[in-house]
């Protein structure tokens, strides 16, 4: 047998009617239907964002401009002038950290400032145009390293106080 849409119905007991207040004093919630003996809430109404004359949450915050991107990525850049004067053959992340170049979780990114006169291996998280043509120009290969995230969009970082 198959279920049509008009079969469908609520379990027992799962939807409870609205308590109608304010109805007399035969049953619950008459008279002052909740809200206490008199007093502002007891008969206006209050905003939620009522804050009893305190200045407000929302008027007590600045206002900031735009907002601060949660999956912003940060490259660290190595230009190709550093990774001529640094004379190595093999340039990656951990031989960058290991001559102090670069920080030890930075993503690298090589730049095109400079000139190459050597063959150079370089591996890095990201490249220039200008510089991946002119590290294979002077005879080198690049290798493009993958992001310690995978294929996905990077972590957030902040929370949602600072990323506004």
């Amino acid at each position: 047998m198959t279920i049509k849409i008009h079969d469908l119905k609520p379990v027992a007991g799962s939807n409870r009617r609205k308590k109608r207040v304010g109805r007399g004093i035969a049953g619950k919630g008459g008279k002052t239907a909740g809200r206490g003996t008199k007093g502002q809430s007891a008969r206006g109404n209050v905003p939620a964002s009522f804050e009893g004359g305190q200045m407000p949450l929302h008027m007590r915050l600045p206002k900031l401009k735009g907002f601060n991107n949660p999956f912003r990525v940060e490259y660290h850049g190595i230009n190709l002038d550093t990774i001529e004067e640094s004379g190595l053959d093999e340039v990656s992340p951990t031989t960058l950290q290991g001559k102090g170049l670069a920080h030890k979780r930075a993503l690298v990114k090589v730049l095109g400032r400079g000139e190459l006169t050597r063959k150079v291996t370089v591996q890095a998280h990201a490249f220039s145009k200008s510089a991946e043509a002119a590290i294979t120009a002077a005879g080198g290969t690049v290798e493009i390293l993958p992001k310690p995230w995978g294929d996905r969009r990077p972590p957030v970082q902040g929370n949602q106080f600072a990323n506004r």
